[in-house]
């Protein structure tokens, strides 16, 4: 075993010390970039709020048909979702009401 100094990154989970002030932050902004770009969704507008209070999901909006449901399957709904939960659990608890919500709305 060897020391390797102040860790700088574990699990693509960015550290960064203040010692003067005793503060540390943990940053997944380079994940979050990979993620978006994984799913073609580099390009979009970022916005301060996560979900809008009136914004609403049902049972309505997901699939009715066969030929909804095969055109959806196509979708990484799935993959999608648990990749924004692995953020949510490491560094960044206010993207859990957002996620949740759309994670229950349909079957995945």
């Amino acid at each position: 075993m060897k020391d390797l100094g102040e860790a700088k990154k574990i699990l693509d989970i960015e550290i960064t010390r203040d010692r003067s002030t005793d503060r540390l932050w943990l940053s997944q902004e380079n994940y979050v970039y990979k993620v978006l770009d994984r799913f073609n969704k580099a390009e979009v507008r970022p916005v301060t709020t996560h979900l809008a209070g009136h914004f609403k999901l049902s049972f309505k909006q997901c699939s009715q048909s066969p030929v909804e449901e095969q055109e959806m399957s196509r979708v990484p709904y799935a993959s999608t979702v648990g990749s924004l939960m692995y953020a949510i659990v490491c560094t960044m608890p206010d993207l859990a009401y957002a996620v949740s919500t759309v994670a229950s709305s349909c079957q995945i």
